[in-house]
């Protein structure tokens, strides 16, 4: 059989080869992207809690289980440490283990399926309310700077009410207190606010009213879940912050609320400035009016000055001192201010390194460093072997070029002749008896003349 000269070369056809890795990579995007988040009810088993702080079990039925893994930042949102043979309802995302090519949840949210039912209840009254508009932003009013008359609405035997007083009292003593007291936990309760709510309304004696409770269940908070409680806190011509539970704890009463503080404390806290803070202010007010004064007196002074040598101010010295001085007070202007803005955003991130500290990455952080020092390893090592490969390669190219390079032609004792106009000669004939020429040898040059050509 012949082939003809010009056919095209016969080809493989090209073949996409996964690795282990790929394979697991693209299934586990395939996985997260085709199923999302969803809700699983189910028993607990195998439950274990290394000293990571994560918590590894399977969710299992009658006939089937999976495993799942909940993570330190998400497990710490938990009211209850699980148990095996507990029954829970999880919202989670399906995934794969890559190194091991597992498929697991990740779970994002546990509860106790005993409180599913009242979680239901509360999710579908709070889709909606927000869909009628109650929840937007839009719509809550900011809270006064410095209320004249705060009203409380709480129990008044409750631990709630006596932290409110005690940080009014340490930020504000002057603010007047108006309690309304009313059932915080009971059948009764979201109708008694209710009715507090609308009295404070119609007296109107307060410029803001707060409404709180301590901490507990998601049973005992139930009454700031009524649907006719949140449409009175919309209704209410007063604005309304909620401090109710801990910071954990949210109520249908808190996303109808005008403002919603993390607890009862805290409301105090929003409501009305620190008496510190403003009385330091005034201090600093006095004392910038006071320079303010100074500035005023001292261009007058100036201005007296430039009206009895008019002459000697305007030349470009004088105003320049003059523009000097006025930097001068700027800078110094700036300075406090940058201070008076520091104190503040300090006192800011005291309070979110706080926060902070529940949700720390500190442990994925340290593996990342890990990580990041096994890659700095593997690339130095890569590094080194690429350099040595160049190396081998570029040895026998030296080599080469030297056998090749008419420097290598020198050393064995010739010598490369030129003209004085460094034009290189080839020809005896184009050289002339007298003429000065240059030779360059393997090691520095010399410099003849020519007394005969044959």
């Amino acid at each position: 059989m012949e082939i003809a000269e010009n056919a095209p070369a016969l080809q493989r056809p090209d073949r996409d080869i996964y690795s282990v890795s790929r394979l697991n990579r693209e299934v586990r995007v395939l996985l997260e992207r085709g199923f999302g988040s969803l809700w699983l009810e189910a028993e607990i088993s195998n439950f274990a809690r290394p000293s990571s702080g994560h918590w590894y079990f399977s969710l299992k039925d009658a006939t089937a289980q999976v495993r799942c893994a909940m993570f330190r930042q998400r497990n710490m949102l938990c009211a209850f440490t699980a148990r095996d043979g507990q029954k829970v309802l999880v919202r989670a995302r399906i995934g794969l283990y890559e190194p091991r090519g597992e498929y697991q949840l990740i779970v994002d949210h546990l509860e106790d399926a005993g409180l599913g039912a009242l979680k239901r209840q509360f999710e579908e009254l709070s889709a909606k309310l927000a869909a009628e508009g109650l929840f937007a932003a839009a719509r809550k009013r900011p809270l006064p700077s410095l209320p004249r008359r705060i009203g409380i609405i709480t129990s008044p035997t409750g631990a709630a009410v006596r932290d409110i007083l005690h940080v009014l009292a340490r930020r504000f003593p002057a603010c007047s207190v108006l309690i309304y007291p009313v059932p915080v936990q009971g059948v009764q309760a979201a109708a008694e606010i209710v009715a507090a709510l609308e009295l404070a309304g119609r007296r109107a004696e307060c410029d803001v009213l707060i409404l709180a409770r301590g901490g507990g269940s998601l049973e005992d908070l139930w009454a700031f879940n009524d649907e006719r409680l949140a449409r009175t806190i919309v209704a209410s011509p007063i604005p309304v912050i909620t401090g109710i539970g801990h910071e954990i704890d949210f109520t249908i009463a808190d996303f109808a609320a005008d403002v919603r503080a993390p607890t009862p404390s805290a409301a105090a806290e929003l409501v009305v400035p620190d008496a510190e803070e403003w009385l330091n202010a005034f201090v600093r007010f006095a004392a910038r009016l006071q320079r303010g004064m100074q500035r005023r007196l001292e261009e007058r002074r100036e201005r007296l000055r430039w009206l009895a040598g008019r002459a000697a101010l305007v030349s470009p010295a004088a105003r320049l001192g003059a523009q000097a001085q006025r930097l001068d007070e700027l800078e110094q202007s700036l300075v406090r201010a940058l201070r008076r803005r520091l104190q503040v955003h300090g006192e800011r991130l005291r309070w979110l390194s706080g926060r902070a500290a529940l949700v720390s990455p500190a442990t994925r952080l340290a593996q990342q460093l890990l990580r990041l020092e096994n890659l700095q390893q593997q690339l130095h090592r890569a590094w080194r072997l690429v350099i040595g490969s160049r190396h081998e390669k570029l040895l026998p190219l030296v080599r080469t070029l030297n056998a090749v390079s008419p420097l290598a032609t020198l050393q064995r004792g010739y010598a490369i002749v030129s003209a004085a106009d460094g034009e290189i000669l080839r020809d005896a004939a184009d050289a002339k008896p007298g003429t000065l020429i240059e030779a360059r040898l393997a090691r520095g040059r010399v410099r003849a003349r020519i007394e005969a050509v044959s």
